[in-house]
């Protein structure tokens, strides 16, 4: 069975960092782009940042650009999403996702086979 088992989220304050880590399992890591979506409350789900399969290409959505770095482990098929700068419009849900090879820019959900259940992010002072 395909897995996506996120982790990482919690309670941060504005300007502060964290790190998502997600990883996988039931596929073949190196042939899949892996991405990130969130879901703030009473919004609907946007894509954040995609990397693609080898050589890891990176995508990001404008609300983060600048703020936010997707890398792959692919020796321990884990995928991180580190958050920088944050600000209590980063607080939501984040997914991870996956999809063969490439990274589509806009990023759609319907575009993406795989889903992790979630990990929350808390941007409050």
């Amino acid at each position: 069975d395909v897995q996506l088992q996120a982790s990482g989220g919690g309670l941060v304050q504005p300007g502060g960092s964290l790190r998502l880590s997600c990883t996988a399992s039931g596929f073949i890591f190196t042939d899949y782009a892996l991405g990130w979506f969130r879901q703030a409350p009473g919004k609907e789900r946007e894509g954040v940042s995609c990397i693609s399969a080898v050589p890891g290409m990176s995508h990001y959505s404008d609300a983060v650009k600048g703020r936010v770095t997707i890398s792959r482990d692919n020796a321990k098929n884990t995928v991180y999403l580190q958050l920088d700068s944050l600000k209590p419009e980063d607080t939501a849900i984040y997914y991870c996702t996956s999809r063969r090879f490439a990274c589509p820019s806009p990023m759609k959900e319907d575009q993406y086979a795989h889903w992790g259940q979630g990990t929350l992010v808390t941007v409050s002072s």
